[in-house]
């Protein structure tokens, strides 16, 4: 993976397919790349087609590199409960496997403390029918998704799945967060 400048932060997030999380937060103002990968498994440099057995222990997740001082890393948080069902394990809509998982990947101590109010926070305000199941742990190792999984959305705005499952978060996103839109 090539360096950062010192002032963009990391943040990991699995909640199923990555080409919708993708698709989100490429919109939100202060991120500067969003990197579609795998996380949380025990087989290393996995593939897109090992990694959908639901065998090798990978979640489908995204690296947002933002800068910290224009998108908090709360706010990242708060999108990320808003655009997919934390609630559903191994689950997301029809995509079904624990690559399909809802995960927080922290990098340090503060993201983890964040994450842990952040989904306090959520479950008090009652923002999904059910508890919570979305994992906390730390990134131990990201393994970047083959290229064909970079940017899918903006190369295939209009496969089926984009238009039916991709989309209709984005614009949720769009509608709920619009402050935080990319101009």
């Amino acid at each position: 993976m090539a360096e950062q400048p010192a002032a963009l932060s990391i943040a990991t997030l699995g909640g199923g397919c990555f080409w919708c999380l993708e698709a989100v937060f490429e919109q939100v103002r202060g991120v500067a790349q969003v990197v579609s990968g795998y996380a949380g498994g025990m087989v290393d440099n996995p593939t897109y087609a090992q990694v959908c057995t639901g065998t090798t222990g990978h979640a489908e997740v995204v690296q947002v590199h933002f800068d910290a001082e224009v998108v908090p890393y709360r706010t990242l948080l708060e999108i990320f409960f808003t655009i997919h069902d934390p609630t559903t394990p191994n689950r997301q809509g029809n995509d079904r496997g624990p690559q399909y998982r809802s995960i927080i990947l922290y990098h340090d101590a503060e993201q983890k403390r964040i994450a842990e109010e952040v989904m306090q926070a959520v479950t008090q305000a009652g923002l999904w029918p059910a508890p919570l199941v979305t994992e906390l742990k730390p990134l131990e190792k990201f393994w970047r998704a083959e290229d064909d999984h970079q940017g899918y959305f903006r190369s295939h705005p209009w496969q089926p799945y984009c238009q039916f499952v991709v989309a209709p978060k984005v614009e949720k996103f769009r509608r709920r967060f619009s402050a935080w839109l990319k101009a």
